[in-house]
């Protein structure tokens, strides 16, 4: 939902294929977003894997705000951000891949210049591990730990986030997630179709429902 490689809404350490390039979009629910968005609403993305361990995405959510034209009430703005994502540490047989990771880093409303009260409202710093585990005759699980910062007012991230992740073996297109976002427990999953069209549905605090789609190109 954060428009990089992820949980549902919590960092892990997993990363694309080098050359992967990927756009889409997410339905989010108000309870997923920050208290800015007090109201239903949706972004896009654009993110590619430059190198094995470099992830770079672009990110826009919609803004409901006051049309300056016709003062009415309507979804008519953006809000812009971008994310990185560094992976400091292939994961091997004894030890967990670690990704260390950024999104909406800095602000640029000048009024209120500093990330605590700025307009970069999905500001986060995360460290993140992953480790895999093969079970024999079922599938892979996956178990992700990681830490998030920030420094807003409205919306700090600041604790250990965490997740599982299972993919069966009978049908390794699919993946089931639940995890801890700081805030929230979630539960929801994604599929790759095709091998292009990633599908993704979560049920945030186990109630509210966001949900994506991700198309997917490898670049040669």
């Amino acid at each position: 939902t954060y428009g990089v490689t992820g949980l549902l809404h919590a960092p892990s350490a997993e990363m694309q294929k080098n050359g992967t390039f990927m756009f889409g979009a997410n339905f989010l629910n108000q309870e997923l977003t920050p208290p800015r968005f007090n109201y239903h609403t949706a972004n896009y993305y654009a993110n590619i894997t430059l190198l094995p361990w470099f992830e770079f995405a672009y990110v826009a959510t919609v803004l409901y705000m006051r049309q300056p034209t016709t003062g009415r009430m309507r979804y008519c703005n953006q809000d812009r951000n971008f994310a990185f994502r560094f992976r400091l540490l292939s994961e091997t047989k004894n030890l967990p891949a670690v990704v260390f990771g950024t999104q909406d880093p800095f602000t640029s409303d000048q009024k209120k210049i500093t990330s605590a009260n700025g307009n970069g409202y999905f500001s986060r710093y995360y460290l993140a591990a992953t480790k895999h585990f093969k079970i024999k005759g079922a599938g892979t699980l996956g178990a992700h730990l990681s830490y998030l910062y920030n420094n807003r007012n409205d919306y700090p991230l600041n604790g250990v986030a965490g997740g599982i992740t299972f993919v069966p073996s009978f049908f390794p297109s699919l993946e089931f997630i639940g995890e801890y976002d700081t805030k929230d427990f979630a539960v929801g999953a994604q599929c790759l179709l095709f091998n292009h069209l990633n599908v993704l549905v979560e049920m945030q605090a186990m109630r509210y429902f966001s949900g994506g789609l991700t198309y997917k190109i490898y670049l040669k």
